[in-house]
């Protein structure tokens, strides 16, 4: 930055409360980015802001909410704009999986799944992207899995869901090539999470 006055970038990330989510906005702030943190746990993400803003001076937004619920990413939207911050890097983390035959697993469930994994994650990225490319600028890294390149009988759903992020994810780095955004989709293993 080139002055003490310049604004530090600010970074979304959703399902911040645990897993890879948690380790990516501890990395984000240490690299000294201020935060918007987004899961249903609204008394973990203010654990989690105190921690940041004493290890770092990290600001951070608090936006408890569901993103199984599809009104959430307007809501998260809201919360931003209401506090008056530009979003320059999102990280679509919020995910979940199911386990066992698709024919037994309830359809909730798998409706659910798929709002979270995959119409959640492309109706934030629409409401914070067209701003970045305005601005020539900005950064969206989506959580894939190395399930995303193969099928997972019992875990069905949830394979699928990631191979659309990943393919999603890469269209979009394609339109956005010369934009001044890069789109990057991480494809981690099995992870111990909640």
């Amino acid at each position: 930055m080139s002055s003490a006055n310049a604004r530090r970038p600010t970074a979304l990330v959703t399902g911040a409360s645990s897993g890879i989510g948690l380790e990516l906005a501890r990395l984000l702030a240490a690299d000294g980015h201020d935060l918007v943190v987004v899961a249903r746990s609204r008394d973990v993400l203010d654990r989690l802001a105190a921690e940041l803003h004493a290890a770092h001076g990290t600001v951070v937004t608090v936006v408890p909410a569901d993103l199984a619920d599809p009104a959430a990413p307007e809501a998260v939207r809201a919360a931003v704009d209401g506090a008056g911050l530009t979003v320059d890097v999102l990280v679509n983390n919020s995910g979940f999986g199911t386990y066992g035959r698709f024919t037994d697993i309830p359809l909730e469930a798998q409706l659910g799944l798929l709002q979270v994994n995959v119409a959640a994650l492309v109706h934030l990225t629409r409401l914070f992207v067209p701003a970045m490319v305005a601005r020539g600028r900005g950064r969206v890294l989506h959580v894939a899995s190395t399930a995303a390149f193969q099928p997972g009988p019992l875990m069905a759903v949830y394979y699928a869901s990631k191979a659309f992020v990943l393919s999603f994810s890469e269209a979009l780095a394609n339109e956005l090539a010369g934009s001044g955004v890069t789109v990057t989709a991480l494809c981690p293993g099995p992870t111990r999470s909640g």
